[in-house]
């Protein structure tokens, strides 16, 4: 009993004679270690024999042979140990179960040999036309491209291949995120080739759109690497890699750790020199980024009030509404409220309520609001530029909820032209109205 113990205490030793030293050993030393032969250990034991017997998988199929003769081993100690152990008899039985799955292990692997990658440039990727199977060989063969022995032409290729593959369906995006392909993908983000970095920045990001590959993608270290290409990529890999941060940003605790590896510099840069759409993207990016308090101090310091308030007046795009949501998030901290101040962000809202569409002027009141909660001089501003007029027109013929804030911030106005101090409102108030 002390032999067959010893051996399962032992894996990497048959038992035998060549195990009763240990035997010896363990004797000498007590019992106590004899008895370390838990059901945990045998349950560890069991589920490494399951492992080896899982589904197939060109490095699975590598490993049958030693995987075999484990199982065997296993196997045999379990003849010998059967009438000791813990659980009931029929653990020999379980055993036979899992050595014959692990010795019938898939015969039918795809010869990634056989793969031709330039198939994927004309191939059907409708749900119909390639299901998951016939899609798995370029998965399983892009993967291998991407190895880092590969040369850096087949890498580049396999990666813009990955991101061909992961932009439309979500069961591929899921198969591929399993594959091995992300944690492959990472380096390429460091790439001194453009082309590759793209490729790589892109194919994560598509990958990020399947919500459980968001945690593989952070695990992978992508982060830091998704950054690198934010600052030093092309105009769409920056762009992407702005819109990769987001979607990673969907996770809570990844805010904070996105904002200390520097992300937020280079998002303030895309505000101001970036394309409609590159803007578009930072703007979304730094509003999500900013639901944490030292994103939003990193974001004042790094200059993002100037641009924003500049973005106000680019009406017809779809940035002036992002970049007034952005300063009322920055607003709510007392340096981005002085920044906004010193930066004209007052009189470019109340331009925006007298003259801007209807939703516009909806988020100029927010924006005015979260200035005006806790500061009777950022009111008795917004008196001098003008502002009661266009806001009781507002509170009159505006939305519902634009009625509503104008009435709001007309109510703190007054309290401040009274000497009341007014100005009243929680810092968090009109932070949350901004929700739509």
């Amino acid at each position: 009993m002390r032999t067959i113990r010893s051996a399962l205490l032992h894996p990497d030793s048959p038992p035998g004679p060549s195990s009763r030293p240990r035997a010896a050993a363990a004797a000498d030393e007590g019992d106590s270690d004899i008895e370390n032969l838990t059901d945990s250990v045998i349950d560890f034991r069991l589920s490494e024999l399951a492992a080896t017997a899982g589904p197939a998988h060109p490095a699975a199929v590598a490993k049958s042979s030693s995987a075999n003769a484990a199982a065997t081993e296993m196997l045999e100690l379990s003849r010998d140990f059967s009438d000791y152990s813990s659980f009931n008899s029929d653990i020999s039985g379980e055993l036979e179960r899992l050595a014959a799955a692990a010795a019938t292990l898939r015969s039918d692997a795809p010869d990634l040999a056989a793969v031709d990658l330039n198939d994927l440039e004309s191939m059907d990727l409708s749900a119909d036309a390639a299901p998951l199977d016939r899609v798995e060989p370029f998965v399983l063969a892009c993967v291998q491209a991407l190895g880092p022995d590969a040369a850096p032409d087949a890498r580049r290729a396999a990666a813009a291949r990955i991101r061909l593959l992961a932009k439309h369906r979500s069961d591929i995006r899921e198969l591929v995120g399993v594959s091995g392909a992300i944690p492959a993908l990472v380096p390429l983000l460091r790439s001194t080739d453009p082309v590759a970095q793209e490729n790589a920045v892109t194919a994560l990001l598509n990958l990020s759109l399947e919500e459980r590959n968001r945690s593989a993608i952070t695990a992978a270290g992508a982060i830091k690497p998704l950054v690198y290409a934010l600052r030093t990529g092309t105009a769409s890999a920056k762009q992407n890699a702005a819109c990769a941060l987001l979607s990673l940003s969907g996770i809570e605790e990844n805010r904070a750790t996105i904002g200390a590896c520097g992300a937020i510099a280079p998002l303030v840069a895309l505000l101001s020199a970036g394309s409609t759409r590159g803007k578009k993207d930072a703007l979304t990016t730094l509003y999500r980024l900013c639901s944490a308090r030292r994103n939003k101090e990193r974001a004042v310091s790094a200059g993002a009030v100037v641009p924003l308030v500049h973005l106000i007046g680019e009406r017809g795009t779809g940035t002036s509404e992002k970049a007034m949501v952005v300063l009322a998030s920055l607003a709510s901290i007392a340096e981005g409220r002085d920044a906004v101040v010193e930066a004209g962000g007052i009189p470019a809202l109340v331009e925006t309520i007298e003259d801007g569409p209807a939703r516009e002027k909806e988020f100029a009141v927010v924006a005015l609001l979260q200035l005006c909660s806790e500061c009777s001089s950022n009111c008795a501003l917004l008196v001098r530029e003008g502002a009661i007029p266009p806001l009781v027109a507002l509170s009159q013929s505006g939305s519902a909820r634009a009625k509503h804030k104008s009435e709001t911030l007309l109510g703190y106005l007054r309290e401040q032209r009274q000497g009341g101090g007014g100005c009243r409102a929680g810092p968090g108030g009109a932070a949350t109205s901004m929700a739509r």
